[in-house]
């Protein structure tokens, strides 16, 4: 009896097999969903189904798609495994290729002495900005401009500048252009050098300069006479023209020695006159700064970017200072552009 049925499974199993009827397969969708119903319904209800799927040969099917999606699991978990072993390859080479880059890029910059912050990248879409350092000698305007360079290792002294330097850093994917200048004002140079390099120092950052720091340093901090903001600003003013005021932001430096009176508020209660003066003649508030070489760099970087900062507002504000010797070049520049335009085309004419 067994056998029989075995054998009436077997000739099922082949009429299912030949079959090429639409409906028949459709019957026997249904009856394979019914079967897999029947996996959740208790033993009493689950038989009539069995015996369905048996008598249509979908039990045969059923152990056929078993095996399939057996074969299926497997190639899953060998797929995971092998992703889990390529993420820790890339994840090694990744790290690899990284320590190269930092260390091969340090010692270009080691070798070539970059004049740039190596820890910045320039974007185009954000504009640059155009500084002047001023201020008396022995004020600290040179440290204060290594300082913006983003230099932790000061440069050994050569002498007093004599001529105005053009340098260029990235802060914060912006590029910053810092001339630092001599002593435009004291009387070292004489009138006629003064004159001349406060002017080539406006065409080292042509249109103009968006502002000019006015290095000072912080009274209170020398054992000699301090030095006078108010005298130092209104010798800017006899340099660069009274509109310079407008774009002056003082910067008090050495504010490491001060101890206890170590904020711009202090300094202003105790001030005998002079910095009130100073503050009252350009409108804006003293930056009060720490310009030691030996100054940690993260405090350089705050530094720097609170300058930058107050520099950006300015240029909201004022936009580019303009002097009478630049609109000067932009009027001779045109007219130049007009007669040399007006010969092209007599040229032109009797060709």
């Amino acid at each position: 009896m067994e056998c029989k049925c075995d054998d009436y499974e077997d000739a099922n199993s082949g009429w299912w097999l030949g079959s090429n009827s639409i409906q028949m397969g459709a019957f026997s969708v249904v009856g394979y969903l019914l079967y897999r119903f029947s996996q959740t319904l208790p033993a009493l209800i689950r038989w009539p189904i069995r015996l369905f799927c048996s008598l249509t040969g979908l039990s045969a099917l059923w152990g056929w798609v078993s095996r399939l999606v057996g074969t299926l699991r497997v190639m899953q978990n060998f797929y995971k495994r092998l992703s889990q072993i390529w993420r820790f390859i890339k994840a090694i080479l990744s790290k690899f290729t990284t320590e190269h880059i930092n260390s091969e890029g340090s010692s270009q910059d080691g070798a070539l002495g970059s004049k740039t912050n190596p820890a910045s990248t320039l974007d185009l879409s954000r504009p640059g900005l155009r500084l002047i350092l001023l201020g008396p000698t022995g004020g600290g305007r040179s440290s204060l401009t290594e300082t913006l360079l983003g230099n932790s290792e000061p440069r050994a002294p050569v002498g007093p500048l004599m001529e105005s330097t053009k340098r260029t850093t990235i802060v914060d994917g912006r590029e910053i252009t810092v001339i630092d200048t001599p002593d435009l004002m004291g009387l070292s140079l004489g009138n006629t050098k003064r004159a001349r390099e406060a002017l080539r120092s406006l065409q080292l950052v042509s249109p103009g300069p968006h502002a000019f720091l006015m290095v000072i340093r912080t009274p209170g901090t020398s054992m000699e006479v301090d030095q006078d903001a108010v005298e130092a600003i209104q010798a800017a003013m006899e340099l660069y023209g009274e509109e310079v005021i407008r774009h002056i932001i003082p910067v008090l430096t050495h504010g490491d020695l001060l101890g206890r009176i170590g904020t711009v508020d202090r300094l202003l209660d105790v001030d005998a006159g002079h910095l009130r003066s100073a503050v009252s003649l350009c409108h804006q508030r003293p930056e009060l700064v720490d310009n030691r070489p030996d100054c940690p760099p993260e405090a350089q970087n705050v530094l720097r970017r609170q300058l930058v900062g107050r520099v950006m507002e300015m240029k909201e504000l004022q936009g580019h200072f303009v002097h009478e010797l630049q609109r000067r070049e932009d009027s001779l520049r045109e007219v130049l552009l007009t007669d040399m335009a007006s010969a092209l085309a007599r040229k032109l004419g009797h060709v």
